[in-house]
């Protein structure tokens, strides 16, 4: 199964911000939305970074509140990795797990077009799992 399976799922919308925001902005929209993290975009939708839960929790952690005041770039991973639609789930979770990180975004051709979360594929792989348990369980009584 490929990771535009998962986002033809959950959908595309991403949470995109500029380098000139603000960490307390980006806090604001996190808490806002339910989220865990928001990708940094440039003009053309590319992406230039990615700015998680645990960027901000070292930023104040080294900073203190002041660092609600400085802007994305200053903190944000800028050499992230991507993926695209036609990876697998499976080699999706692996990028994700080698790197320890939670947030992987989906590129087509240079721009930004979905975000998958370590919780979308533990969900994905749930039903994967579930559905494969329902298949063995009906072949089995009918054999």
């Amino acid at each position: 199964m490929s990771v535009s399976y998962i986002l033809t799922t959950k959908g595309h919308d991403v949470v995109t911000v500029h380098l000139q925001n603000t960490l307390g902005e980006i806090v604001k929209i996190l808490v806002e939305r339910g989220i865990g993290a928001v990708v940094v975009t440039g003009p053309s939708r590319e992406v230039l970074g990615i700015l998680s839960e645990r960027d901000v929790v070292r930023a104040i952690a080294g900073d203190g509140a002041q660092a609600l005041d400085h802007v994305v770039a200053t903190h944000m991973t800028s050499k992230v990795i991507l993926g695209n639609g036609d990876m697998s789930v499976t080699e999706a979770m692996e990028h994700m797990t080698q790197g320890r990180f939670r947030h992987l975004p989906i590129v087509e051709n240079g721009v930004l077009c979905g975000l998958v979360s370590i919780g979308d594929i533990v969900k994905h792989r749930l039903a994967e799992i579930e559905g494969e348990s329902k298949a063995l369980r009906e072949y089995i009584t009918t054999a």
